[in-house]
């Protein structure tokens, strides 16, 4: 099944490189015919993010901090002028500072725990704000989660408290949107080698011990990610709103795993 999103617009923020998932889901919303937007987090990845952008011949590729009103609203601006209206909004964004996802979750400071709050939930906020007014009817926003905002995760801490957040900010913001015919969902992936996973203490230990819990006994992918995106911006999904969508291979419905 291919061209689901045959003369479509999206944006994509949180590209960082070519294993990111955000890069996933817009190179797999291109292979679908969406003509695809990139936004990336400063200058200090313009060197991969660019590149990636051109390759999929991307004429709108956008440096943004979204810990800044300003600077979304800067690219909101251009995007208003450049798409006049757009279809998809993914927010693929997260961040934690390193030696707040070790320990104890007791021992995270104030300032680690505004941090995470701004960058990782209220940025989908902000970005909603920014860009509803040109979301067309029977669009679709989509943020990433993951089971740490469900169910304790070592070392996963204020992450794990941002994603919970996230997934709430998901349900309110969907009966926002709603009334003008837009889904809100996010996406719940199993552990995936990205840049940002390789902050958290103990990540290798959680991907190995990964494949044997989950009842689809294999390592997710971004493919897999983009798949599940794809499927949520198209009309296929067209019904389906304030969920979150577990990409997992079923392991979150193990209550406890079984010995080998």
């Amino acid at each position: 099944m291919s061209g689901l999103l045959e003369n479509k617009t999206a944006l994509v923020f949180g590209v960082a490189n070519e294993r990111s998932i955000a890069w996933g889901i817009a190179k797999a919303f291109s292979e679908h015919g969406a003509n695809v937007g990139i936004s990336y987090a400063g200058e200090a990845l313009a060197k991969r993010a660019i590149p990636l952008g051109e390759s999929i011949g991307s004429t709108f590729i956008e440096s943004c901090d979204v810990s800044s009103d300003e600077e979304i609203a800067a690219v909101a601006d251009k995007a208003k002028a450049h798409f006049g209206e757009i279809d998809y909004l993914v927010h693929a964004i997260a961040f934690a500072k390193r030696d707040e996802l070790s320990g104890a979750y007791f021992s995270t400071s104030r300032d680690g725990f505004q941090m995470a709050m701004d960058i990782s939930v209220y940025s989908l906020t902000a970005l909603v704000q920014a860009y509803q007014p040109m979301i067309r009817e029977g669009g679709s926003i989509m943020t990433m989660s993951y089971y740490g905002a469900e169910k304790v995760v070592p070392s996963y801490n204020v992450m794990g408290v941002a994603k919970a957040a996230l997934e709430a900010s998901v349900r309110y913001l969907a009966r926002d949107m709603g009334k003008q015919g837009v889904r809100v969902n996010a996406i719940s992936a199993g552990p995936i080698r990205t840049l940002a996973a390789s902050g958290v203490s103990g990540f290798r230990d959680n991907y190995k011990r990964f494949v044997d819990v989950a009842p689809i006994a294999k390592n997710i992918t971004t493919e897999d990610v983009a798949g599940a995106a794809v499927f949520l911006a198209s009309d296929l999904s067209s019904s389906i709103t304030g969920e979150v969508l577990y990409v997992d291979g079923g392991f979150n419905i193990i209550g406890i795993a079984e010995e080998n």
